[in-house]
Order: structure tokens, then C-alpha cells, then sequence
């Protein structure tokens, strides 16, 4: 099976504007293709993932990635999908952000001897000259057109700034630019970015020609692929600094049913037959289908190593053992803890397990809370001092732990 197919028969692809040319172009490793990243923090997330993954699967067929990092269009902020404007970030942040996404990209694309590119929107886009842009590019894009796009229709009704208004034209203006310079001939983006991406294909065809060779396809689920990076807590971050290589096992192992087969087809590199057996075992080994799932990506991001650490933990968790060696931690600043010991609302709070007082009482009086294995009977219960230094395995639920210590 070859790279496009395999894409499709992944679920990877939606909508194409040029299906016989973009497949030529892919299958014979002639394509080189961009998708972008806003640096909007100073890590990737799971929102994310969808897009590295094609990257590298791209690349492993001989195709040449691009990865665009918006240090220009991050001084604007793309609408889609908002309800409200984005936080305005400032120069040193987004280039600190920029620097950080290639250190995780790295795991994913080999950017060695030319073979992948990082380049950055600001060294065009700052430079610019309004009126000039204005002039050049303006022209080619009908205002009643982009008011239909679903990326501003979204923002009509609470208000859209004239800023934000601009983001399709500065996109655009990035494949126009990225083809011009490295001759980039394909874009991918999420489904959400369609409008955007087409204003960029047709900047190029009507500057350069019909001739000119500028494709789009969109990915299938990007969309819902930037749903999965959120949790109640915030996003899952590739960064282990942030989410610990336990955390992001212990997210993937707890997807839901029917997600599983769609992540290891999409995510994983797990032949697609070995996929398509597992699809056909009985419901009663969808933990392990989950298990492997979770171990894959956790790999795939940390390394086996500690991949193999976190499944250990997480069955010897499970399954009632103590071994917390390899599970998030707590630190708790030993001034915090009074000598008769900490109650166990101001516990979960410190610990980030649950989100205020409020929040910890619910969860203690509904019976969610166990330390050391231990039921907690009520919100008056007490760790002491003596047990934090040496360590308490706090539990929230039957999903979440953390190793809880004095500092």
C-alpha cells in the first residue's frame, strides 16, 4: 500500500482540491508541504499530535516537511474556533515558544542535511509594508467571500476585530511565500483552516499562473484532534516537564471505547492489518486494546524507556501494589504543613488534585478520595507530617495519582 492510500485508509484525509495530482505528488515523494503552528505556549499538546505523526509519515515516504512556526501571524491570533480574541503575546515570548517546539519536533521529523525545514512567518511578515501589502495582495480576495468562511461566521455575532480580520490574508500570504522560497507545493491543515487554506491556493494560481502547483488537504478529525489536547485541567502537553510521561500514558489509556481503533489508526504506527485484528477481539479486552494505544504514543513521545515506566506503574497501581517510583509528584513546601498534620481538603488542593476547597469536598464526601490505598472517611481526615516526608500515594477516582511529599 502506498504512503496516499495509506492516509485514506487511515482516515487522515477529507477534502482535497486536486485528489490525482496531490496522490501522484505523495506516492513518488515529490511533495513538499507545510502545516502550521501557532506558538501560542512554550510546548506542543495532543492537539497537535495528528499533525506531527502525518509529518513523519510523510517524510518516511520521501516527501520534504515544512514546519511553520507563526512568529508573525502569533502577533494577530487565528479567530477560528474562538469565541473571544486571543491574548496578545510579545516578541521575546512567542521566539522563546518558537524554540521550544523545534527541541519536541525533533522527536518526530529528522531535520537533518535539508531533509525538513522549521521556518518562521515573522522573517517575512514583520517586514511588510502595509500599503504595499495591501496593494499587492488585497485585490485577490472579495470580502463577501471571507465573511462566508466558518472561521469569521463564528465570530460574527460576539465581534470580530479588524486585527483577526486580517489573519486569512497574512495565511494565504504564508503559502505564497513558503512556494516562492522553498517551492512548496502542498499545505495541510485541519478542517477548521479550509478558507484559509484555499485563500492560499488561490493566491498562488492567480499571482503565478494556473500552471502554478498548490495543492490543500485538510486532515479528517484536526479539528476534533485539537479537542483532544483539553482536559478539565488544561491541556495534555508533550513537554514531560508539564505532563509527566505517566500523565500522558495514563491519558491515552483512558480514551474512550470507541475512540480506541481510531487512535491507533490514525496515531500509531502499528500496521494497519495488526490494527484491524485487534478491531475483531471481544469487548472484553478493550483495556489492552487501550494499554497499547497508550504505550505506542507514549513512546513515540518519551521514549520506550519511559514508556515501559509508566505501564509498569500504572498496572502495578492497578492492581493494588505500592510501587509509585514513576507516577507524578506532588511537592508540598514542608512550611505548609502544620506540625499535627494536614487536612486532606488542603491536601488535594496543593497537590492540584482538585481545583478549590469546594471542589475537594465534593470529591472526599462522594467517597472519591484514597490515600495509601485507604478509603478517606471524611473531610476532617488528617495526612501527618511524618507520612508526607517519606510520601503518600493519593487517589482521585480510580484514574488519577499522585505521590504526594514534603519538599
Amino acid at each position: 500500500m502506498q504512503i496516499f492510500e495509506e492516509l485514506q485508509a487511515r482516515g487522515l484525509l477529507a477534502q482535497l482540491t486536486d485528489e490525482k495530482e496531490i496522490k501522484d505528488l505523495v506516492n513518488n515523494g515529490k511533495a513538499v508541504f507545510y502545516i502550521g503552528f501557532d506558538p501560542t505556549a512554550d510546548s506542543l499538546h495532543v492537539g497537535h499530535f495528528m499533525a506531527l505523526c502525518l509529518m513523519k509519515r510523510l517524510q518516511m515516504a520521501g516527501n520534504k516537511p515544512i514546519a511553520l512556526v507563526g512568529g508573525g501571524t502569533g502577533m494577530v491570533g487565528d479567530p477560528s474556533g474562538r469565541t473571544d480574541m486571543r491574548t496578545m503575546m510579545t516578541k521575546e515570548v512567542i521566539r522563546h515558544n518558537c524554540d521550544c517546539f523545534k527541541k519536541q519536533m525533533e522527536r518526530f521529523i529528522d531535520f537533518s542535511d535539508g531533509k525538513a525545514l522549521m521556518v518562521n512567518n515573522a522573517d517575512w511578515l514583520l517586514d511588510l509594508n502595509y500599503v504595499d501589502f495591501l496593494r499587492e495582495i488585497g485585490p485577490h480576495f472579495s470580502v463577501n467571500n471571507m465573511l462566508r468562511a466558518e472561521c469569521y461566521k463564528q465570530r460574527m455575532e460576539k465581534g470580530l476585530s479588524f486585527l483577526e480580520f486580517n489573519y486569512m490574508l497574512m495565511q494565504s500570504y504564508d503559502f505564497y511565500e513558503l512556494y516562492q522560497r522553498y517551492g512548496c507545493n502542498m499545505q495541510f491543515g485541519g478542517d477548521d483552516q479550509w478558507s484559509n487554506m484555499l485563500g492560499g491556493t488561490e493566491l498562488i494560481r492567480r499571482k503565478l499562473g494556473k500552471d502554478a502547483y498548490a495543492m490543500t488537504i485538510t486532515l479528517l478529525l484536526n479539528s476534533e484532534g485539537k479537542k483532544m489536547g483539553k482536559t478539565q485541567k488544561g491541556a495534555v502537553w508533550l513537554d514531560p516537564e508539564k505532563t509527566s510521561p505517566y500523565e500522558f500514558f495514563q491519558y491515552w489509556r483512558n480514551v474512550g471505547d470507541a475512540d480506541v481503533i481510531k487512535c491507533l489508526k490514525m496515531l500509531t504506527f502499528l500496521p494497519l492489518d495488526q490494527i484491524e485484528d485487534m478491531e475483531k477481539w471481544e469487548d472484553s479486552r478493550i483495556n489492552e486494546k487501550k494499554e497499547i494505544l497508550a504505550y505506542e504514543l507514549t513512546a513515540l513521545v518519551h521514549g520506550e524507556e519511559e514508556a515501559a515506566k509508566a505501564k509498569e506503574t500504572a498496572r502495578s497501581l492497578f492492581a493494588g501494589g505500592g510501587n509509585a517510583e514513576n507516577m507524578p509528584k506532588a511537592e508540598i513546601p514542608e512550611a505548609d504543613v502544620p506540625d499535627d498534620g494536614i487536612q486532606i481538603l488542603d491536601l488535594l488542593v496543593a497537590a492540584a488534585l482538585a481545583t478549590s476547597k469546594s471542589d475537594a469536598r465534593r470529591l472526599v464526601q462522594q467517597g472519591g478520595v484514597s490515600v495509601d490505598d485507604e478509603k478517606v472517611p471524611s473531610i476532617d481526615y488528617k495526612i501527618t507530617k511524618e507520612a508526607l516526608l517519606s510520601g503518600v500515594v493519593v487517589k482521585k477516582g480510580k484514574k488519577v495519582f499522585k505521590r504526594v511529599i514534603i519538599c
